[in-house]
């Protein structure tokens, strides 16, 4: 293996190799210190006349007598089955005290996007046991759903309360769920192992902790290992896998760092122009493969700069990705947990994992009129700070209270209070009644007569009177 000491700069994590032989993108490089030290970095550009090497240790200790040395490889990253169960660094390497991963197969993390035509359309239901997710923002195999939060905000227990809860119903295939997180402090790591610890649910999740304190670069590949795990779990093991990627935003913050350290001409915000094809290289690894047992489900967390949901990383996301979950501020400020606000969420994919042959016929039918009532009831709020409450109809009073209704019963949950489908659904129709049945006009006769307590209850009287005997 050649070493070359022609390096003629060093900015930030990147170090300038100059007049070497071929080399490959992508490639594995290691840089021999004066002292004997070995970093380990990887080629980020390369020409005739310059390679790029992005260090994933810090740059300290490198000069120009460093040695630099191309190993001919890129990373690849060790996977096998007890890889259920671990805790490993952003890096890949093993934190949880635990032996090394005797690996099963070594894969390169680069991976590729599910070719389209390969692709086999999500429609299998998946319970998270949160009822603004499950009720009205419906999870789909194969789909990806990002979140959309804020600085302060409980992102981070929802998403421990999602890898805890989430199942596919019905289902005798294995489930697992590959937790990745980016840019984390110390504490938070801590909460993250102590929550799976105490749960079980570490026995089927394979856990990524990338700290604030390590290098912006090894964030950047963090998400690639999580999703070569998952590739191999779902499509070598043929389970059905829940990626959780949080906080993508701290991902793309290391992006625009090695993006000005490259000296690139920044696009929105001083984010790289590449970013969009960047996010989609990670998001559209998600789905579920013709032919194959195993599919791939991706929760993506985002927290938005300033709560601002036109900011580019929450804006490309949006149009990569199939929806959105909206945590609200102003349902946090109120003590509602999980404060996740219905009316800006979105699941696109909604329609093909519900209905009487995934979750109940009434489903969609309740979604929408829960929707509505909630909508008006929100937007009279505006209308109470002006006129105040004295000065609304009956009607109009009647639709207020039904949305402080929903945020208490429906929207609020406990944290480790884990919702069947079927309660989510007795729930909605529940507060449904508090409204006068003509109301109802998004849901059919025959279903309102089948599902609604009033009628269900006059049902169950019915049935339990004796028949009488004519002698």
């Amino acid at each position: 293996m050649k070493e070359y000491r022609t390096i003629t700069q060093i900015a930030g994590p990147l170090v300038f190799v100059e007049k070497t032989e071929p080399i490959g993108y992508a490639e594995l490089v290691n840089i021999v210190l004066a002292d004997g030290t070995i970093k380990r970095g990887q080629v980020l550009d390369t020409s005739d006349e310059i390679v790029v090497v992005q260090v994933f240790e810090t740059t300290a200790g490198i000069g120009r007598d460093s040695g630099v040395r191309f190993t001919g490889e890129t990373i690849k990253m060790p996977v096998g089955r007890e890889m259920l169960g671990r805790i490993l660094s952003g890096g890949g390497k093993p934190i949880d005290g635990g032996p090394e991963i005797v690996p099963e197969k070594r894969l390169d993390i680069t991976g590729a996007a599910i070719n389209p035509y390969a692709r086999h359309p999500p429609e299998e239901f998946i319970q998270t046991g949160i009822s603004t997710i499950d009720g009205m923002n419906t999870l789909v195999r194969g789909q990806k759903l990002p979140i959309f939060s804020g600085a302060g905000l409980p992102h981070n227990d929802i998403a421990l309360q999602i890898a805890r809860q989430s199942k596919v119903l019905g289902a005798k295939e294995s489930f697992a769920v590959v937790f990745a997180a980016m840019g984390i402090t110390k504490e938070e790591a801590n909460h993250f192992m102590a929550d799976f610890e105490r749960t079980g649910a570490l026995e089927r999740a394979v856990v990524f902790l990338n700290l604030a304190d390590d290098p912006a670069v090894e964030r950047i590949i963090t998400p690639r290992l999580a999703l070569t795990t998952a590739e191999y779990l779902a499509f070598t093991l043929g389970m059905h896998v829940l990626v959780i990627l949080t906080d993508m935003t701290n991902y793309c913050e290391a992006l625009r760092q090695i993006g000005a350290a490259r000296e690139e001409v920044p696009g929105r915000r001083g984010y790289p122009g590449y970013m969009y094809t960047d996010l989609a290289s990670i998001y559209e690894r998600a789905g579920v493969i013709h032919g194959m047992s195993g599919s791939i489900t991706q929760f993506p967390i985002l927290t938005m700069p300033g709560d601002d949901i036109t900011h580019p990383i929450p804006d490309l996301t949006g149009y990569i990705t199939e929806g959105q979950i909206v945590i609200s501020r102003e349902l946090h400020r109120k003590g509602i947990y999980p404060p996740i606000n219905v009316l800006p969420s979105l699941s696109r994919l909604m329609n093909l994992g519900i209905g009487e042959k995934h979750t109940r016929e009434d489903h969609k039918k309740v979604s929408d009129q829960l929707y509505a009532a909630y909508a008006e009831g929100n937007d009279l709020r505006g209308l109470v700070a002006i006129v105040g409450k004295d000065a609304l109809s009956e009607r109009d009073r009647m639709f207020l209270e039904f949305a402080d209704l929903f945020e208490d019963r429906f929207v609020r949950q406990g944290k480790d209070e884990n919702r069947a489908i079927t309660q989510t659904l007795d729930l909605g129709w529940e507060l449904l009644a508090t409204l006068p049945v003509e109301q109802l006009v998004r849901i059919d006769r025959g279903l309102i007569e089948k599902y609604h307590p009033k009628f269900r209850g006059q049902r169950q009287a019915g049935a339990a009177q004796p028949q009488s005997v004519k002698g």
